[in-house]
């Protein structure tokens, strides 16, 4: 069995996309399939990623000049392709021939029905990976790990026989997740005051809410007596800024790039301060309290389900006049043996880790099934 991923990283578009493909991938990568990842190389992107973790990696050109191109009707994120819409999908075509792929994996928010209509032979089966429920797809399989997402969410923008994997119990976390998810919540259970904070922002922080974080941080008293690590990707175009001002700040701050053992420094961490994305879900599977920074419109919805179900505390954006009251007070709350405890036992019912096992195992079951 052969998969191909047609999906994208960049200064623009972030990382979380890539790597949460790249999880699925080595789940099935794990189970004999042949993966194969389409690319366009954008400004910071991270195809290096997919190739060290053994992937073979087909690239684009990453911004081509051209247009999105006449289209029925444009994608809200039509200009994250940087690409004539109807080229990219001839190209995709030409590699699914060329590789012979069963199934094609698309995780991509400029990308929609005319595109896979356009990509994909009569003989390939695709899996749609989305966040939006904003656009029409020709999916056999759909997976969106947001909360508060419903089924219903994706009436007529897939076809009656679709399967939907709906919400963060399906979220593709790598497998380490999994594996240290119990002695997590023993060290959760057994907290007594937190002591240790994780800022992490996304690998690229495009606009440096990092630092602005620490501004608060550094004043703030509840913040009197952590100790700070911050996670960053070595393409976050602030990188520099935020290890001078970490190296300045009252209390014992260290910034971590390129980290391999995110998992870990999870389990170690009594507080996180994230970005509302697909973070959320490893910080859930290990009962890590967190304080959810929206840095995006489209993880706004998701943001305000989670704080309303007491699975994070919400802060808004980070230019936002009550940003600094906002989090000073959810240190303060969170600082509460019980509030602490509370949130890390409802965070962690929410996904055991291992969706992506579990995908894995039913796209090769479906393809058995509809062999035999």
């Amino acid at each position: 069995m052969r998969v191909l991923f047609r999906v994208d990283s960049g200064l623009h578009i972030g990382t979380g996309h890539v790597m949460r493909c790249l999880t699925l991938a080595n789940a099935l990568q794990a189970r004999g399939v042949e993966t194969i990842f389409l690319t366009r190389t954008h400004t910071g992107h991270v195809v290096s990623a997919l190739a060290v973790a053994g992937h073979r990696v087909e690239t684009m050109l990453g911004n081509t000049g051209q247009p999105y191109g006449a289209h029925p009707a444009p994608p809200a994120h039509a200009a994250w392709l940087e690409a004539d819409w109807r080229s990219d999908a001839a190209q995709t075509r030409a590699t699914l021939q060329k590789t012979g792929a069963e199934w094609l994996v698309v995780d991509h928010y400029a990308l929609d029905q005319a595109w896979q209509e356009a990509a994909m032979p009569e003989h390939v089966r695709l899996l749609v990976i989305d966040d939006l429920a904003d656009r029409p797809h020709q999916a056999s399989v759909l997976l969106d790990q947001n909360f508060g997402r419903i089924s219903a969410d994706y009436a007529g923008l897939v076809p009656a026989g679709c399967e939907l994997r709906i919400g963060p119990a399906n979220a593709l976390l790598r497998p380490e997740f999994a594996r240290l998810r119990p002695a997590a919540l023993v060290r959760r259970d057994a907290m007594v005051r937190p002591e240790r904070l994780l800022i992490t922002l996304g690998g690229i922080d495009l606009y440096n809410a990092t630092s602005r974080v620490l501004d608060v941080l550094a004043v703030s008293p509840h913040a009197i007596g952590l100790k700070i690590t911050v996670v960053l990707g070595e393409n976050a175009p602030h990188l520099a800024a935020v290890q001078t001002k970490a190296s300045n700040m009252p209390m014992h701050t260290e910034v971590a790039v390129n980290v391999a053992d995110m998992a870990n420094r999870m389990v170690m961490a009594d507080l996180c301060i994230g970005a509302a994305g697909s973070t959320a879900w490893e910080r859930c599977a290990l009962g890590l309290p967190t304080l959810q920074v929206v840095l995006a419109d489209n993880q706004i919805s998701a943001a305000r389900h989670m704080a309303d179900d007491g699975l994070t505390i919400a802060l808004p954006f980070t230019d936002s006049p009550g940003f600094a009251e906002a989090l000073d007070s959810g240190l303060e709350v969170l600082g509460a043996r019980t509030a602490f405890k509370n949130m890390a036992h409802a965070a962690a019912a929410l996904t055991d880790g291992r969706g992506a096992e579990r995908l894995a195992s039913d796209l090769l079951e479906r393809t058995s099934n509809d062999a035999d």
